[in-house]
């Protein structure tokens, strides 16, 4: 195929959607930060810092500049960390095309003002809100690399929309399910990570499985209330952009979330572990978000509170396991 797709972000997942575009057939031009990454993908082929040991498709051109990446592109796929995501949208807006549908792949709120991504490419990109889509599930990069069956939410204001896009997602072993809950897919896709930070903690003060059980389950309660206050409809956290990837994050090996929580429940400092991340764990800064959205729209979400008293008020994890046990009292549904 001569269609062109633009990728914007080198991380693991924006080289995974880039993997996918490619298998599937298209030319992909991915904007990568990193200068050294540049060289890394045209010369060896390989996302050497982000996913290394992961073969990439000669039809895959790596760029530093956002105009190259997105000339001509059919549709754009947005995929970098999301408290860096409008300083790139409004780098990107001046070059993208305003008929150029863009698809959100951005995980996270932007702490300052509150929103998710699509919310900011509403605000700063020249690019109609129907033109804007969010793509979210259980799906690490690194299985999507290796062809594994994955299946994804792909929302759109514009069902139409939606529709027109589900087959850059069509695979053997890929499928994106549509909805036009924009809202709720990126609100699962952000706020499974807070929980998958506190399963984490769990596993790392040696607890079993009925206490991960419990957080998960819990926890995808207060996902639908916070969800609700804000506009979501509840069935989207049943799916796979709530349910689906909460339990991927909040039990698979891969997921940096619960690494972070694993670390933090066995005594390490958050800034030790920082210090050595290459990657974004983007449930810490996540975590400041939903604090602060749940106090704005009173919901109670005392995991979430548990979990950023851990992060930032240096509570001892065991400490947060009790009284989080303490107050845990009241109806299931509410």
């Amino acid at each position: 195929m001569s269609i062109k797709i633009a990728v914007i972000g080198g991380g693991s997942w924006g080289t995974g959607l880039a993997f996918l575009m490619a298998d599937r057939g298209y030319n992909v031009t991915i904007w990568v930060y990193e200068k050294e990454l540049v060289a890394s993908i045209n010369d060896q082929h390989e996302n050497s810092l982000f996913l290394p040991g992961v073969a990439l498709s000669d039809r895959i051109v790596a760029t530093s500049s956002l105009e190259e990446a997105v000339e001509k592109a059919r549709v754009v796929l947005f995929a970098v960390p999301s408290h860096v995501a409008r300083s790139v949208l409004m780098k990107l807006g001046p070059v993208l095309p305003e008929e150029t549908p863009i698809i959100s792949g951005t995980k996270g709120i932007e702490n300052d003002t509150l929103l998710l991504t699509s919310q900011i490419m509403e605000e700063v990109l020249p690019t109609s809100p129907f033109n804007i889509a969010a793509l979210s599930g259980p799906s690490f990069a690194k299985e999507v690399c290796q062809r594994h069956p994955t299946a994804v939410s792909l929302a759109a204001k514009d069902h139409d929309l939606a529709v027109q896009l589900q087959p850059l997602f069509t695979t053997h072993y890929f499928k994106a399910f549509t909805t036009t809950d924009v809202l709720g897919v990126q609100l699962g896709g952000a706020l499974k990570n807070v929980i998958a930070l506190a399963a984490g903690g769990a596993d790392g003060l040696g607890f079993g499985h009925n206490t991960r059980a419990a957080l998960i389950s819990r926890g995808l309660a207060e996902i639908i209330r916070l969800g609700q206050a804000l506009g979501a409809d509840p069935k989207t956290f049943s799916g796979l952009s709530g349910l689906g990837d909460l339990i991927l994050t909040s039990t698979g090996a891969l997921s940096r979330n619960r690494t972070v929580g694993y670390q933090i429940g066995r005594g390490e400092k958050l800034p030790e572990i920082l210090r050595e991340m290459k990657m974004v764990a983007e449930g810490i800064q996540t975590t400041r978000a939903a604090h602060l959205l749940a106090q704005k729209h009173g919901v109670r979400m005392p995991i979430v509170q548990q979990v950023y008293s851990v992060l930032f008020e240096d509570k001892d994890p065991r400490r947060a396991v009790t009284d989080l046990m303490e107050s845990a009292v009241g109806d299931e549904i509410h």
